[in-house]
């Protein structure tokens, strides 16, 4: 159906053999190759805590409000331009989602700045997401929220190996939250980790992810116990054994994955330079390393953004939104119609993704913009 999807799987015989391997293993649950997973991908974050691999990323950042102990008359400030996972997760612990707006039309990330505007008595925690593999202004979000006594959380969904002033995304927050999914850049279908900064946190989000129980499955199996307690409550968000070796071949090939996604997004950057009216963001982002996750831009004021998508879509090109508003959806609406955030509100209605992955060549891209191009026109 499609000439370019939006993203394809950066996958060979390696995913192929690695999960054959556990399949021969006849052990699938979670075990040696979770635990393997976690200590590469610690050691490839910097993290001070061993991670914990999980289900996926929204169980992360469930995980992290409860070890927060977040709960029902608190507040958690999240990004008006994010996926709608970030706010589901403050409303299942039954606090409320409050909505910070994004720093500009250049750059699509919040700010302490509009972080802070959002503060009241009762925040007890910020969720930033770095949007599209581009760090948020951390020296400043971590300040403010010491300053506040309030707990960080870092959605890193679209930023593994993105860096800020030299320290890679997920070693700022309390807690730090990463997705595994079908199209992220480490792809392992579903699936994600938690990385806590304190041992007391860490511990928390251990015993969270399985029931609550003092051992393992895997332990009573090899004898290392014979029976277990429960400590606390607990969930089942559990990361299997498959989805542990495909991360494992996707952390080995994530560098170089990265690399190959800048490249496709310089030449995007080439070839959309002379579109009149289409605003390309995160265009200065000295002392960063970007993740380079997606392509996202906004159309110009008057084009219909339904109208574009469905000519791409005519001529095979797959294209998205990321994100639409928070406040657009039916659970939301009313909840949020009052918040301010105008800024997401120009982004949200004119935002288009174009499709981004790392074995995409270039007549690919070239294809890309040339029916963006005819799209745009055609409306003219």
């Amino acid at each position: 159906m499609w000439k370019v999807q939006l993203f394809e799987l950066n996958y060979d015989h390696r995913e192929e053999e690695a999960v054959a391997q556990v399949l021969k293993s006849r052990w699938i649950t979670m075990g040696d190759q979770t635990k393997n997973f976690e200590e590469k991908f610690g050691a490839y974050i910097g993290a001070s805590h061993l991670p914990t691999a999980v289900a996926n990323c929204t169980a992360a950042l469930h995980m992290a409000l409860l070890a927060l102990d977040i709960k029902q008359g608190d507040e958690v400030i999240v990004s008006g331009l994010t996926f709608i996972a970030d706010a589901n997760v403050v409303k299942m612990t039954g606090a409320t989602p409050v909505i910070a707006d994004v720093t500009s039309l250049e750059d699509w990330n919040v700010s302490a700045g509009t972080i802070e505007a959002k503060i009241t008595s009762k925040t007890k925690a910020v969720m930033i997401v770095h949007f599209g593999g581009v760090p948020c202004e951390m020296d400043e979000i971590v300040k403010l929220c010491k300053s506040k006594n309030i707990a960080l959380i870092e959605d890193v969904a679209h930023a593994p190996g993105a860096e800020y002033k030299g320290t890679r995304c997920g070693n700022f927050g309390d807690l730090s939250c990463f997705s595994f999914f079908t199209n992220k850049n480490l792809s392992v279908g579903e699936g994600g980790m938690v990385i806590a900064k304190t041992e007391e946190l860490n511990s928390k989000i251990k015993f969270l992810r399985s029931h609550g129980m003092s051992t393992l499955t895997l332990d009573r199996h090899k004898g290392r116990a014979v029976t277990y307690d429960v400590l606390q409550p607990g969930l089942n968000y559990r990361m299997d054994e498959m989805r542990a070796a495909l991360g494992l071949v996707q952390l080995s090939k994530l560098d170089e994955a990265n690399a190959q996604r800048k490249a496709h997004t310089l030449y995007y950057h080439k070839l959309l330079s002379e579109f009149q009216g289409v605003k390309i963001p995160f265009q200065n982002t000295s002392e960063k390393k970007l993740a380079y996750h997606i392509y996202p831009l906004m159309l110009p004021g008057g084009v219909n953004r339904e109208a574009v998508f469905n000519s791409m879509k005519d001529k095979g090109i797959q294209t998205s939104i990321h994100y639409p508003s928070i406040k657009s959806f039916t659970a939301y609406r009313e909840e949020l119609k009052d918040s301010f955030t105008p800024i997401c509100d120009l982004i949200s209605p004119q935002e288009l993704t174009l499709p981004l992955y790392p074995t995409m060549k270039k007549n690919e891209i070239e294809l890309v913009v040339e029916n963006l191009d005819k799209a745009i026109k055609e409306q003219a």
